[in-house]
């Protein structure tokens, strides 16, 4: 016998994501007394850093200690979390139905994304083994720990040589590898050259180095350049397909739309925080969104109450 709507668990809030976004989300919620509800897939952007900077007084942290002192901070508050993916999600009136794997259905007043982005890695031999030890998407996030040492950038065209620019603020020594004609304009070509990065367009076979640790780039004709790290800029996907399942705006540059300043979609009552909404990447920021995301929400459900 099939469940009623009215007899479904009901939350205020549920979010959808359990890193940095979501749980600073969810503090501020329980402690406005919210009844809330995280589910975490388990699944992370970061699944491959051992540490995570620029978190002030987490600097250095490991992103699995972070989540379960995060965790841990929410117990007094209530906040409920379960180890569970999202299935599928409709909204009904005001409010919002949600199916966990396994068919569990739940309902909610209003709903947090939280769910981030992954990375689609080059087919580069070599560079999986490598991705999060030495091979690394943020200059932010690693350029300190490799810093005075010989620096590779992969990339093409515009958003190569930005990169590969950006990289002389943490080394002197940086290659530009465009693995094939790199068709660079003038004006970049100079740009490049007025700040020393090299440029080097063979084709490469692999990646070599022990442990994960990088050593050299080979190209297809068996020369090599050695190098300590490789800096890429990965294709981004969205973690999740519910802001599209809800019709909430999404673009590829910017990822899912918000219609006002605490991070409400351009559907009513579905908010995003952290790497979903591709602000600026880093685990403060998606921090300080789920913040933010939190804040509205629960201004919108004290005017609910009210009414």
């Amino acid at each position: 016998m099939s469940t009623r709507k009215e007899d479904l668990p009901g939350y205020d809030v549920i979010i959808v994501g359990g890193g940095p976004a979501g749980l600073s989300a969810a503090l501020i919620l329980g402690r406005c007394r919210r009844r809330v509800l995280v589910c975490d897939s388990g699944r992370y952007r970061n699944h491959a850093a051992h540490e995570m900077h620029g978190f002030l007084s987490r600097d250095g942290i490991a992103p699995s200690e972070l989540r379960r002192i995060g965790r841990e901070q929410l117990q007094p508050y209530g906040v409920e979390i379960r180890e569970v993916t999202v299935a599928e999600v409709r909204r009904e009136d005001r409010r919002f139905e949600l199916t966990l794997e396994g068919g569990e259905r739940l309902v909610c007043r209003k709903l947090l994304l939280a769910t981030g982005l992954v990375d689609r890695l080059p087919d580069l031999p070599g560079l999986a083994a490598m991705y999060g030890k030495s091979v690394h998407h943020c200059p932010y996030c690693e350029g300190w720990e490799v810093r005075d040492q010989p620096i590779g950038v992969y990339g093409q065209g515009c958003t190569g040589i930005s990169l590969a620019v950006n990289m002389k603020t943490w080394s002197d020594d940086v290659v530009l590898f465009t693995d094939g004609p790199a068709s660079v304009p003038k004006a970049e070509a100079q740009r490049l050259e007025r700040r020393g990065v090299g440029v080097r367009e063979e084709r490469i076979a692999r990646l070599e180095g022990r442990d994960g640790m990088l050593e050299r780039v080979v190209f297809e004709d068996g020369s090599a350049v050695e190098r300590r790290a490789l800096f890429l800029k990965t294709t981004l996907e969205q973690g999740s397909d519910l802001a599209r399942k809800l019709r909430c705006k999404v673009t590829d540059a910017r990822g899912v739309e918000t219609a006002d300043k605490h991070e409400e979609t351009t559907c009513e009552g579905v908010f995003v925080a952290g790497d979903a909404s591709k602000d600026v990447l880093l685990a403060i920021m998606a921090a300080a969104e789920g913040a933010d995301a939190a804040f509205g929400i629960n201004c919108a459900l004290q005017e609910e109450d009210l009414a």
